[in-house]
Protein backbone atom coordinates (compact mmCIF):
# COMPACT_ATOMS: atom_id res chain seq x y z
CA UNK A 1 0.00 0.00 0.00
CA UNK A 2 2.91 2.60 0.51
CA UNK A 3 2.73 3.22 -3.38
CA UNK A 4 -0.66 4.63 -2.72
CA UNK A 5 0.54 6.86 -0.06
CA UNK A 6 1.61 10.43 -1.94
CA UNK A 7 4.78 12.32 -0.07
CA UNK A 8 4.31 15.86 1.18
CA UNK A 9 6.71 18.37 -0.65
CA UNK A 10 9.22 17.85 2.45
CA UNK A 11 9.40 13.99 2.00
CA UNK A 12 6.98 12.77 4.40
CA UNK A 13 4.57 10.77 3.42
CA UNK A 14 0.87 11.80 3.52
CA UNK A 15 -1.43 9.83 6.18
CA UNK A 16 -5.18 8.90 4.67
CA UNK A 17 -7.26 7.03 6.01
CA UNK A 18 -8.21 2.99 5.92
CA UNK A 19 -10.96 3.57 3.45
CA UNK A 20 -9.30 6.18 1.43
CA UNK A 21 -6.81 3.61 0.48
CA UNK A 22 -9.29 0.78 0.43
CA UNK A 23 -11.01 2.60 -2.37
CA UNK A 24 -7.39 3.73 -4.16
CA UNK A 25 -6.90 0.22 -4.19
CA UNK A 26 -10.38 -1.30 -5.36
CA UNK A 27 -10.18 1.74 -8.74
CA UNK A 28 -6.35 0.24 -9.16
CA UNK A 29 -7.82 -2.90 -9.65
CA UNK A 30 -10.39 -1.99 -11.90
CA UNK A 31 -8.56 -0.20 -13.83
CA UNK A 32 -5.96 -3.27 -14.65
CA UNK A 33 -9.34 -4.97 -15.46
CA UNK A 34 -10.49 -2.47 -18.02
CA UNK A 35 -7.19 -2.67 -19.75
CA UNK A 36 -7.02 -5.97 -20.12
CA UNK A 37 -10.65 -5.98 -21.24
CA UNK A 38 -9.90 -3.14 -23.87
CA UNK A 39 -6.59 -5.03 -24.70
CA UNK A 40 -7.11 -6.78 -28.47
CA UNK A 41 -6.82 -10.38 -28.75
CA UNK A 42 -4.38 -10.61 -30.91
CA UNK A 43 -2.45 -8.45 -28.42
CA UNK A 44 -2.69 -11.23 -25.57
CA UNK A 45 -2.29 -14.24 -27.58
CA UNK A 46 1.11 -12.60 -28.65
CA UNK A 47 1.39 -12.03 -24.80
CA UNK A 48 0.63 -15.45 -23.64
CA UNK A 49 3.31 -17.22 -26.45
CA UNK A 50 5.94 -14.47 -25.02
CA UNK A 51 5.19 -15.46 -21.51
CA UNK A 52 5.36 -19.52 -22.93
CA UNK A 53 8.70 -18.92 -24.30
CA UNK A 54 9.49 -17.25 -20.65
CA UNK A 55 8.68 -20.37 -19.66
CA UNK A 56 10.55 -22.81 -22.00
CA UNK A 57 13.89 -20.04 -21.06
CA UNK A 58 13.41 -20.91 -17.16
CA UNK A 59 13.52 -24.48 -18.11
CA UNK A 60 16.48 -24.09 -20.22
CA UNK A 61 17.94 -22.08 -17.76
CA UNK A 62 17.12 -24.95 -15.03
CA UNK A 63 19.15 -27.41 -17.14
CA UNK A 64 22.22 -25.61 -17.03
CA UNK A 65 21.89 -24.29 -13.56
CA UNK A 66 21.13 -27.44 -11.91
CA UNK A 67 18.11 -24.81 -9.80
CA UNK A 68 15.17 -23.38 -10.86
CA UNK A 69 13.86 -20.15 -11.18
CA UNK A 70 10.34 -18.68 -10.45
CA UNK A 71 9.12 -17.30 -13.64
CA UNK A 72 8.21 -13.90 -11.89
CA UNK A 73 12.26 -12.93 -10.90
CA UNK A 74 12.72 -11.04 -13.77
CA UNK A 75 15.99 -9.28 -13.05
CA UNK A 76 18.34 -7.90 -14.97
CA UNK A 77 20.41 -11.23 -15.14
CA UNK A 78 17.09 -13.05 -16.39
CA UNK A 79 15.98 -10.09 -18.76
CA UNK A 80 19.66 -9.98 -20.20
CA UNK A 81 19.93 -13.86 -20.33
CA UNK A 82 16.31 -14.16 -22.17
CA UNK A 83 17.79 -11.34 -25.19
CA UNK A 84 20.73 -13.70 -25.48
CA UNK A 85 18.52 -17.06 -25.31
CA UNK A 86 16.27 -15.68 -28.40
CA UNK A 87 19.05 -14.74 -30.51
CA UNK A 88 21.33 -17.67 -29.95
CA UNK A 89 18.80 -20.56 -29.30
CA UNK A 90 15.67 -19.25 -30.88
CA UNK A 91 17.36 -17.31 -33.98
CA UNK A 92 14.79 -14.79 -33.07
CA UNK A 93 14.68 -11.51 -35.46
CA UNK A 94 15.68 -8.73 -33.21
CA UNK A 95 12.45 -6.84 -33.55
CA UNK A 96 10.78 -10.11 -32.53
CA UNK A 97 12.93 -10.10 -29.44
CA UNK A 98 12.12 -6.49 -28.97
CA UNK A 99 8.27 -7.45 -28.71
CA UNK A 100 8.98 -10.36 -26.10
CA UNK A 101 10.84 -8.11 -23.95
CA UNK A 102 7.32 -6.45 -23.58
CA UNK A 103 5.06 -9.54 -23.38
CA UNK A 104 7.19 -10.69 -20.34
CA UNK A 105 7.15 -7.64 -18.87
CA UNK A 106 3.57 -6.92 -19.24
CA UNK A 107 2.00 -10.24 -18.03
CA UNK A 108 4.83 -10.62 -15.15
CA UNK A 109 3.90 -6.89 -14.06
CA UNK A 110 -0.01 -8.24 -13.99
CA UNK A 111 0.88 -11.41 -12.15
CA UNK A 112 2.04 -8.94 -9.37
CA UNK A 113 5.76 -8.92 -10.13
CA UNK A 114 8.19 -5.67 -9.92
CA UNK A 115 10.41 -5.49 -12.57
CA UNK A 116 12.56 -2.90 -12.23
CA UNK A 117 13.42 -0.03 -14.81
CA UNK A 118 17.34 -1.41 -14.70
CA UNK A 119 16.15 -4.72 -16.22
CA UNK A 120 13.96 -3.54 -18.88
CA UNK A 121 16.82 -0.65 -19.97
CA UNK A 122 19.68 -3.54 -19.52
CA UNK A 123 18.13 -6.32 -21.65
CA UNK A 124 17.38 -3.69 -24.70
CA UNK A 125 20.97 -2.70 -24.36
CA UNK A 126 21.86 -6.39 -24.84
CA UNK A 127 19.72 -5.65 -28.14
CA UNK A 128 21.22 -2.49 -29.51
CA UNK A 129 24.06 -4.55 -31.35
CA UNK A 130 21.41 -7.12 -32.90
CA UNK A 131 19.33 -4.62 -34.44
CA UNK A 132 22.78 -2.98 -35.97
CA UNK A 133 23.70 -6.22 -37.54
CA UNK A 134 22.30 -7.03 -40.61
CA UNK A 135 22.39 -10.77 -40.49
CA UNK A 136 19.82 -10.80 -37.89
CA UNK A 137 17.52 -8.01 -39.16
CA UNK A 138 17.19 -10.44 -42.41
CA UNK A 139 15.68 -13.19 -40.22
CA UNK A 140 12.22 -11.02 -40.21
CA UNK A 141 13.03 -8.85 -42.90
CA UNK A 142 12.71 -9.21 -46.92
CA UNK A 143 10.80 -10.76 -49.26
CA UNK A 144 10.02 -14.33 -48.33
CA UNK A 145 11.33 -17.07 -50.64
CA UNK A 146 8.64 -19.48 -51.30
CA UNK A 147 9.69 -22.88 -50.16
CA UNK A 148 9.99 -26.08 -52.91
CA UNK A 149 8.85 -29.58 -52.36
CA UNK A 150 12.66 -30.24 -51.57
CA UNK A 151 13.22 -28.02 -48.68
CA UNK A 152 10.10 -29.36 -47.56
CA UNK A 153 11.65 -32.95 -47.58
CA UNK A 154 14.96 -31.06 -45.88
CA UNK A 155 12.77 -30.20 -43.24
CA UNK A 156 11.26 -33.55 -42.65
CA UNK A 157 14.31 -35.58 -42.51
CA UNK A 158 15.63 -33.51 -39.94
CA UNK A 159 12.59 -32.41 -38.02
CA UNK A 160 12.63 -33.21 -34.03
CA UNK A 161 11.56 -36.27 -32.48
CA UNK A 162 8.89 -36.05 -29.98
CA UNK A 163 5.54 -34.76 -29.67
CA UNK A 164 6.87 -30.88 -30.80
CA UNK A 165 8.14 -32.52 -34.20
CA UNK A 166 5.20 -34.25 -34.90
CA UNK A 167 3.45 -30.75 -34.50
CA UNK A 168 6.13 -28.47 -36.63
CA UNK A 169 5.95 -31.02 -39.35
CA UNK A 170 2.05 -31.11 -39.48
CA UNK A 171 2.27 -27.25 -38.62
CA UNK A 172 3.74 -26.06 -41.90
CA UNK A 173 2.73 -28.83 -43.99
CA UNK A 174 -0.76 -27.74 -43.38
CA UNK A 175 0.31 -23.99 -43.80
CA UNK A 176 1.70 -25.19 -47.62
CA UNK A 177 -1.13 -27.36 -48.31
CA UNK A 178 -3.76 -24.78 -47.65
CA UNK A 179 -1.65 -22.12 -49.05
CA UNK A 180 -2.23 -20.45 -45.78
CA UNK A 181 -0.71 -17.15 -43.97
CA UNK A 182 0.19 -17.69 -40.76
CA UNK A 183 -2.45 -16.06 -38.97
CA UNK A 184 -4.46 -18.51 -40.28
CA UNK A 185 -2.18 -21.58 -40.01
CA UNK A 186 -2.73 -19.98 -35.93
CA UNK A 187 -6.86 -19.70 -36.36
CA UNK A 188 -7.12 -23.64 -37.73
CA UNK A 189 -9.51 -25.18 -35.27
CA UNK A 190 -9.53 -29.00 -34.99
CA UNK A 191 -12.69 -29.97 -35.72
CA UNK A 192 -12.92 -27.84 -38.89
CA UNK A 193 -10.19 -30.59 -40.44
CA UNK A 194 -12.11 -33.04 -41.55
CA UNK A 195 -10.97 -36.11 -42.82
CA UNK A 196 -12.49 -37.98 -45.85
CA UNK A 197 -11.30 -40.41 -47.95
CA UNK A 198 -9.25 -38.23 -50.71
CA UNK A 199 -7.58 -36.37 -47.73
CA UNK A 200 -8.79 -33.69 -45.78
CA UNK A 201 -11.74 -30.84 -45.94
CA UNK A 202 -10.30 -27.56 -44.50
CA UNK A 203 -12.13 -24.19 -42.82
CA UNK A 204 -10.08 -21.54 -43.06
CA UNK A 205 -11.73 -18.85 -40.91
CA UNK A 206 -11.20 -15.22 -41.88
CA UNK A 207 -8.40 -12.84 -40.27
CA UNK A 208 -7.45 -9.76 -40.64
CA UNK A 209 -11.09 -8.82 -42.38
CA UNK A 210 -10.45 -11.10 -45.16
CA UNK A 211 -13.15 -13.80 -45.67
CA UNK A 212 -12.86 -17.50 -44.85
CA UNK A 213 -12.58 -20.35 -47.24
CA UNK A 214 -13.11 -24.14 -47.17
CA UNK A 215 -10.42 -25.79 -49.03
CA UNK A 216 -9.44 -29.47 -49.64
CA UNK A 217 -6.06 -30.86 -49.22
CA UNK A 218 -5.09 -34.65 -51.24
CA UNK A 219 -2.96 -37.19 -50.32
CA UNK A 220 0.82 -36.81 -50.94
CA UNK A 221 2.51 -39.56 -53.20
CA UNK A 222 5.42 -39.29 -50.70
CA UNK A 223 4.35 -40.18 -47.39
CA UNK A 224 7.37 -38.03 -45.76
CA UNK A 225 5.90 -34.77 -47.31
CA UNK A 226 1.83 -35.55 -46.92
CA UNK A 227 0.04 -32.93 -45.16
CA UNK A 228 -2.68 -35.69 -44.60
CA UNK A 229 -1.14 -38.06 -42.60
CA UNK A 230 1.24 -35.64 -40.57
CA UNK A 231 -1.92 -34.12 -39.57
CA UNK A 232 -3.74 -37.53 -38.87
CA UNK A 233 -0.31 -38.66 -36.70
CA UNK A 234 -0.70 -35.27 -34.57
CA UNK A 235 -3.89 -35.26 -33.75
CA UNK A 236 -3.67 -39.06 -32.88
CA UNK A 237 -0.38 -38.12 -30.62
CA UNK A 238 -2.01 -35.18 -29.45
CA UNK A 239 -5.56 -35.92 -29.14
CA UNK A 240 -6.18 -32.50 -30.38
CA UNK A 241 -9.55 -33.19 -31.94
CA UNK A 242 -11.23 -29.82 -30.42
CA UNK A 243 -10.39 -26.08 -30.63
CA UNK A 244 -6.99 -24.66 -31.97
CA UNK A 245 -5.35 -27.31 -33.98
CA UNK A 246 -1.69 -25.91 -33.00
CA UNK A 247 -0.96 -25.89 -29.49
CA UNK A 248 2.18 -24.62 -27.35
CA UNK A 249 4.80 -27.62 -26.06
CA UNK A 250 6.85 -27.14 -23.31
CA UNK A 251 10.41 -28.92 -22.59
CA UNK A 252 8.49 -32.12 -21.07
CA UNK A 253 5.85 -32.54 -23.61
CA UNK A 254 2.97 -30.54 -22.15
CA UNK A 255 0.48 -29.11 -24.08
CA UNK A 256 -0.90 -25.88 -23.99
CA UNK A 257 -4.39 -24.54 -23.76
CA UNK A 258 -4.20 -21.63 -26.30
CA UNK A 259 -3.83 -21.37 -30.00
CA UNK A 260 -0.17 -20.57 -31.03
CA UNK A 261 0.12 -16.63 -32.22
CA UNK A 262 0.73 -16.28 -35.85
CA UNK A 263 4.41 -14.66 -34.86
CA UNK A 264 4.43 -18.49 -33.02
CA UNK A 265 3.79 -20.25 -36.62
CA UNK A 266 6.48 -18.21 -38.77
CA UNK A 267 9.21 -18.46 -35.28
CA UNK A 268 8.42 -22.76 -36.01
CA UNK A 269 8.66 -22.45 -39.83
CA UNK A 270 12.43 -20.57 -39.80
CA UNK A 271 13.55 -22.36 -37.01
CA UNK A 272 13.15 -25.33 -38.50
CA UNK A 273 14.11 -24.59 -42.24
CA UNK A 274 17.56 -22.44 -40.29
CA UNK A 275 18.65 -25.08 -38.30
CA UNK A 276 18.83 -27.62 -41.28
CA UNK A 277 20.24 -25.49 -43.50
CA UNK A 278 17.66 -24.78 -46.56
CA UNK A 279 19.99 -22.52 -48.79
CA UNK A 280 17.54 -19.78 -48.66
CA UNK A 281 15.41 -17.99 -45.44
CA UNK A 282 12.07 -19.36 -45.42
CA UNK A 283 9.41 -17.48 -43.58
CA UNK A 284 5.51 -18.50 -42.77
CA UNK A 285 4.64 -16.31 -46.13
CA UNK A 286 7.01 -18.87 -47.81
CA UNK A 287 4.38 -21.29 -47.20
CA UNK A 288 1.73 -19.78 -49.59
CA UNK A 289 3.95 -18.44 -52.52
CA UNK A 290 5.65 -22.18 -52.46
CA UNK A 291 1.87 -23.73 -52.65
CA UNK A 292 1.66 -21.25 -55.79
CA UNK A 293 4.27 -21.33 -57.85
CA UNK A 294 4.46 -25.18 -57.09
CA UNK A 295 0.54 -25.75 -57.48
CA UNK A 296 1.27 -23.39 -61.23
CA UNK A 297 4.43 -25.26 -62.40
CA UNK A 298 2.37 -28.73 -62.07
CA UNK A 299 0.26 -27.46 -64.84
CA UNK A 300 -3.30 -26.89 -62.20
CA UNK A 301 -5.42 -24.09 -63.31
CA UNK A 302 -5.34 -20.51 -62.22
CA UNK A 303 -8.82 -20.22 -60.85
CA UNK A 304 -7.88 -23.54 -58.85
CA UNK A 305 -4.53 -22.13 -57.12
CA UNK A 306 -6.73 -19.10 -56.29
CA UNK A 307 -9.41 -21.12 -54.68
CA UNK A 308 -7.12 -22.39 -52.46
CA UNK A 309 -5.02 -19.30 -51.44
CA UNK A 310 -8.05 -17.14 -51.06
CA UNK A 311 -6.87 -14.59 -53.54
CA UNK A 312 -8.65 -12.39 -54.96
CA UNK A 313 -8.85 -12.14 -59.42
CA UNK A 314 -7.04 -9.42 -60.17
CA UNK A 315 -4.54 -9.23 -56.98
CA UNK A 316 -1.26 -8.47 -58.11
CA UNK A 317 0.39 -10.60 -55.44
CA UNK A 318 -1.06 -13.36 -56.69
CA UNK A 319 -0.52 -12.16 -60.65
CA UNK A 320 3.24 -11.87 -59.32
CA UNK A 321 3.83 -15.73 -58.23
CA UNK A 322 2.18 -17.03 -61.42
CA UNK A 323 4.69 -14.78 -63.79
CA UNK A 324 7.41 -16.42 -61.62
CA UNK A 325 5.90 -19.78 -61.73
CA UNK A 326 5.92 -19.45 -65.35
CA UNK A 327 8.86 -17.22 -66.58
CA UNK A 328 10.48 -20.46 -68.04
CA UNK A 329 7.34 -21.64 -69.90
CA UNK A 330 7.58 -21.38 -73.37
CA UNK A 331 10.65 -19.18 -72.44
CA UNK A 332 10.69 -16.53 -75.08
CA UNK A 333 14.76 -16.63 -75.53
CA UNK A 334 14.16 -21.09 -75.75
CA UNK A 335 14.16 -23.06 -79.26
CA UNK A 336 14.91 -19.82 -81.42
CA UNK A 337 18.11 -20.89 -83.15
CA UNK A 338 20.56 -19.38 -80.95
Amino acid sequence: MTDLIPHQPDGTPAVRDAATLAVLAAMEQAAEQHLDAIRPNNTKRGYANDWALWTEFHDWLAEQTGHRLALTDVTKGTLVGFVVWLDTIKLAAPTSIDRRITGVTVTARGLGAEVPKVATVAARQALKPMKNDPERMARGRGKAAAVTPEHLRQMNAAVANGLAGLRDRALWLMAFGIAGRSAEVAELRAESIVHVSQGLEVHVPAVKGRPPRDVVVSYGKNAETCPVRAWLTWRAASGVTSGPAFLPIDVWGHLGNRALSPEAVREIIARNAERVGVAVRLTGHSMRSGFITTSRKAGKREEKIRAQSGHAENSPAFWGYIREADKWTDAASEDIGL
